[in-house]
């Protein structure tokens, strides 16, 4: 059996088929889902988010959300990595916090996947994100 972008978000959450039935139920909204079970969020502002998601490529990219306002990207990196990070202008989001997530085939406004979970667990690695952020800061300042 084929795991989706909804069985591996479905994964996180304390009660999967509580969850799972919940996004039945209300169709293609937003839930809220706890960081640091499976993966945690590192969110940039959107002048170094997308950048850094489009150097990563394909290959390398985990999922990565976009807030209500376009203003900030949030990659979803191993657990941990929050409470490691150290970088200005970086929202760390890890162990006790809940994120709030967009159904992985929503489209649209509000807050939504600009890079889908696909269901094999790939998250954006943290060294390769960085160095992705630094080139996308320096190609601001080269502006």
């Amino acid at each position: 059996m084929e795991i989706t972008g909804l069985d591996w978000l479905a994964q996180a959450a304390p009660d999967p088929a509580a969850f799972r039935e919940q996004w039945e139920r209300t169709g293609l909204g937003l839930v809220l889902l706890p960081a640091g079970r499976h993966w945690d969020v590192l969110s940039v502002p959107a002048r170094l988010g997308r950048p850094a998601a489009d150097l990563l490529g394909a290959g390398a990219c985990g999922p990565v959300l976009a807030d209500f306002g376009d203003e900030h990207v949030g990659f979803l990196v191993p657990v941990g990595t929050a409470a490691r990070w150290i970088g200005t202008g970086v929202r760390c989001v890890g162990e006790g916090t809940w994120v709030v997530v967009p159904h992985p085939d929503r489209r649209g406004g509000g807050v939504r996947w600009l890079v889908p979970p696909d269901g094999t667990g790939r998250l954006s690695d943290p060294v390769l994100l960085e160095l992705a952020l630094h080139e996308a800061a320096a190609a601001l300042g080269d502006r």
